[in-house]
């Protein structure tokens, strides 16, 4: 723009000069003949530079024609010619002063806005010192603060992290039918009730680089509270990947080791509960992952006596037990966001149990996957019991909304042949489940577990300002599982139960579920009783947090 204008000046400017020029070094001849005026122009250097014969004629010319006009209508004539240049000029040179104003103001406008804009970012840098100024001294006046207040709870390290959580889990159990053999098992009637199943709330977090922790206290109890997960532990060590030190699962059952807050039915599968009873124990393990999570596997050491209703555990035999599994993601469908997977497992373990003595812990009972008050299927402890082990087999099949899963576990005690012969025990299940929604659920590959389902749309009912009512589905899920366990063998009467459930799962949002389920089932355990049959109904809210 600026370059434009000074091509226009310029160009004014010559044509100016040139006027200039045409009335200082031009002279005027002009002749009249007739209606016409002949007008001759001669440049001051062609008249000094020109010969004196061509100057006498032009002179003998001038004086002739001179002679044919009147003197005086030349000279006006002249005068004339000469003020309508002078005008010319005068108007030229006012157009002149215009553009060299205007140009002026342009250039003055333009160099004013990039002050005000170099202006506005130098604000905004001492701005933005300032603030950051701000947040240091407030940090230092904090740190200030948690060093000299006395009493004041603050963190003793650099970079802690901690994070509240929590589930509550609220059920309405009924028993539509059961027979005498039931009355028998339970000791009574079995009574319908509303009850806490779980009411947790806990903390985890980082300290500084690679450690960790998590305690978790449970208080559906009733007056006697205890903890579940109570564990501290180490990361990213070489050869041993994550270690856990403290009271944590133990590493069988799939069922178990899927939270409680994504498992699809309400209770766990007879064999699952009963051949790990609460799964968690006073142990340490190593956890890891494959760089590709195609492989999870974790082992280590545990007590099998269950103590978290206590400090810890006490006595001369550790009664201790090695156990590990190892988990394979075979197929993950990455392009769908995990909508399609295929997982195995295979789990083990070995245990010392101190069956000689009054101390013994092992024993294996379960619930009939339901809450009553006593455990329909249990082997008592056992006695002369010196070595328990356990081996597990596992597998996940899920496409898009519809998910199979199946598992099997047998253990074997090997007993004081003074006492008995050795026993086996074994069970299993197969269940599978489709969301009429669409959704799926997830599959964690780091640990071999499932995951939080997500609804596509929360479940909502809101009126507009019209009057007209919105409403949001959830998810809904329906599910069916067979289950079967077997407690009996020998001399030891645990029973046998099997039973068919029906369930349906609706999720509000990913952390508040309502499950329902019917079971049907059948517990025979002699000499308690021969054939026990019952139907039961059960519901679950639950949330999490």
């Amino acid at each position: 723009m600026l370059m434009r204008t000074s091509l226009a000046v310029a160009l004014i400017s010559l044509l100016t000069a040139g006027a200039a020029t045409a009335q200082e070094y031009y002279s005027t001849d002009r002749t009249v003949s007739g209606n016409f005026t002949t007008v001759s122009f001669g440049t001051a250097n062609q008249e000094a530079g020109g010969s004196e014969g061509s100057q006498e004629s032009v002179v003998d010319l001038a004086v002739e024609e001179a002679d044919e006009a009147d003197e005086a209508d030349e000279a006006a004539s002249e005068a004339a010619t000469i003020e309508e240049l002078r005008e010319q000029v005068k108007l030229m040179s006012l157009r002149l002063r215009e553009l060299e104003n205007d140009v002026s103001k342009k250039v003055k406008k333009a160099k004013a806005a990039e002050d005000d804009s170099e202006g506005d970012y130098e604000d905004a840098d001492k701005r933005l010192k300032k603030l950051e100024e701000g947040f240091e001294k407030q940090g230092k006046s904090i740190d200030k603060i948690d060093s000299t207040i006395p009493g004041l709870i603050h963190s003793g390290h650099e970079k802690p992290k901690a994070t509240f959580f929590g589930r509550i889990h609220l059920d309405y159990w009924a028993f539509p039918d059961a027979d005498e053999g039931v009355a028998a098992l339970e000791g009574e009637d079995p009574l319908d009730r509303v009850e806490f199943r779980r009411m947790r709330i806990g903390i985890k977090g980082d300290l500084n680089d690679n450690v960790f922790y998590k305690y978790e206290g449970e208080f559906a109890g009733g007056v006697a509270s205890s903890y579940r997960d109570a564990f501290i532990g180490i990361k990213n060590l070489p050869k041993f990947n994550t270690v856990i030190i403290g009271n944590h699962k133990r590493p069988y059952g799939l069922d178990h080791l899927n939270s409680s807050r994504y498992n699809v039915f309400t209770e766990r599968p007879f064999i699952v509960e009963a051949f790990n009873e609460d799964a968690r124990r006073l142990g340490i393990s190593s956890n890891g992952v494959s760089d590709d999570q195609a492989w999870n596997w974790r082992y280590g050491l545990w007590n099998q006596e269950l103590t978290q209703t206590r400090a810890g555990w006490q006595g001369n035999h550790y009664q201790s037990e090695i156990a590990g599994r190892l988990a394979n993601t075979a197929w993950y469908d990455e392009s769908s966001g995990g909508r399609g997977y295929f997982h195995w497992a295979v789990s083990g373990s070995w245990g010392t149990p101190d069956g000689g003595s009054p101390d013994n812990v092992l024993r294996y009972r379960t619930r009939p996957e339901s809450r009553t008050t006593s455990r329909f299927l249990s082997t008592d402890f056992i006695d002369g019991a010196e070595q328990n082990s356990l081996i597990g087999l596992e597998t996940v099949f899920n496409v898009g909304a519809f998910q199979m899963t199946a598992e099997y576990l047998q253990t074997f005690v090997n007993r004081n042949p003074t006492v008995g012969r050795d026993l086996n025990f074994g069970g299993g299940y197969i269940q599978a489940a489709y969301f009429l929604t669409g959704e799926h659920t997830p599959w964690v590959r780091k640990t071999g577990t499932l995951g939080r389902v997500k609804p596509f749309e929360n479940f909502f009912t809101v009126r507009d300002g019209d009057g007209n009512r919105g409403t949001g589905l959830g998810a809904w899920q329906i599910a069916a599982r067979y289950s079967y366990a077997d407690l009996q063998d020998e001399d030891i009467t645990g029973g046998k139960g099997e039973s068919f459930t029906l369930g349906v799962n609706w999720w509000w949002n990913p952390n508040a579920r309502v499950q329902a389920n019917y079971i049907v089932g059948q517990v025979e355990r002699s000499p308690i009783a021969d054939n026990a049959d019952y139907q039961i109904f059960g519901v679950r809210w639950m949330v999490d947090f």
